[in-house]
C-alpha cells in the first residue's frame, strides 16, 4: 500500500499467506483513512514505498529473530520501515543508543557511527513495528487504525514456523502483542526473551544487562541455525 493504494510486492513467502489480509474490510478502512490524511496535507512517515520494508528485507522463510517495536519514529527523515532503525546519516535516537550499549556490554561490539539496522534485517532479523505509519510529530497517531491486526497476522505466521525463532520482546507493549507465541519455557519451540524497553526512561530497569543478543545466538546455534552477526558494517 503506497499513496493509499495496495502495494503487495512482498517476498513470495509473505505475499501468499498475507494476501487475504489485504482484502479484509479493515484494510479498506485503513487505506481510506490514509488517503484522507494525505489529502488533508498530513505528513506521513515513512514513505509509502517503505511501509512494508521489514517484510521486504526479511522473507518469512528466512526469519530467525523477531524484534518488535510500537510505531515508526515521527521526526523528519527518521523512519524507514524498520523498528528502532534510522537511515544512514540520521543520528541514532536514545533507544537505539541503549541497544548499542547493550551490544557492547554483551558481545563487545563497538557502537557504529550510524543507526541503520538493515544488515540485521538481511540476516533474518524481522524488525517489525506494530503500527507501520505515523503522522509527523505525533507519536501513536495511527494507533488502532488497523495496522495492529495486520502485524498480528505477521507474528502468527512466524509463530507457526517449524524452525525455532527467537522473539526479543522489549517493553510491556511488545510482550503483550506477542503473548500468544509458544515459548520453550511453556513447552513450545521458540525462545521468548523479555526485558524492559531500551528507552532512557526504562533501560536501567532490566534492558541494560539482559544479554539478549548472546542468548539469541546461543539458542540458534543449539538448534542448528546460523547465528546473527550483530556487528553493523559501515554504510554510506
Amino acid at each position: 500500500m503506497a499513496d493509499g493504494k495496495p502495494r503487495v510486492a512482498l517476498a513470495e513467502s509473505w505475499r501468499a499467506p498475507l494476501a487475504t489480509e489485504f482484502e479484509q474490510p479493515y484494510m479498506t478502512v485503513l487505506r481510506a483513512y490514509l488517503v484522507a490524511e494525505k489529502a488533508a496535507g498530513k505528513r506521513i512517515y515513512p514513505a509509502g514505498s517503505q511501509w512494508f520494508r521489514a517484510l521486504d528485507l526479511t522473507p518469512l522463510d528466512a526469519v530467525r529473530v523477531v524484534i518488535l517495536g510500537q510505531d515508526p519514529y515521527h521526526g523528519p527523515g527518521q523512519a524507514h520501515g524498520l523498528c528502532f532503525s534510522v537511515p544512514p546519516g540520521v543520528r541514532p535516537p536514545p533507544s537505539l543508543g541503549n541497544i548499542f550499549k547493550e551490544l557492547k556490554a554483551d558481545l563487545g561490539i563497538e557502537p557504529p557511527r550510524h543507526g541503520c539496522l538493515e544488515s540485521w534485517a538481511r540476516q533474518g532479523v524481522l524488525l517489525l513495528n506494530s503500527v507501520l505509519t505515523v503522522e509527523m510529530g505525533k507519536a501513536a497517531a495511527h494507533k488502532e487504525r488497523g495496522w495492529e491486526r495486520f502485524t498480528d497476522a505477521v507474528i502468527r505466521l512466524v509463530a507457526a514456523k517449524s524452525d525455532p525463532v527467537v522473539f526479543l520482546l522489549w517493553g510491556s507493549y511488545a510482550q503483550k502483542k506477542a503473548a500468544f507465541v509458544s515459548s520453550v519455557a511453556a513447552g513450545g519451540h521458540h525462545l521468548v526473551l523479555k526485558a524492559a524497553h531500551p528507552s532512557p526512561l526504562s533501560a536501567h530497569n532490566g534492558f541494560l544487562g539482559c544479554r539478549h543478543f548472546s542468548q539469541a545466538n546461543a539458542f540458534l546455534e543449539r538448534h542448528g541455525r546460523a547465528p546473527i552477526d550483530w556487528t553493523l558494517p559501515p554504510v554510506g
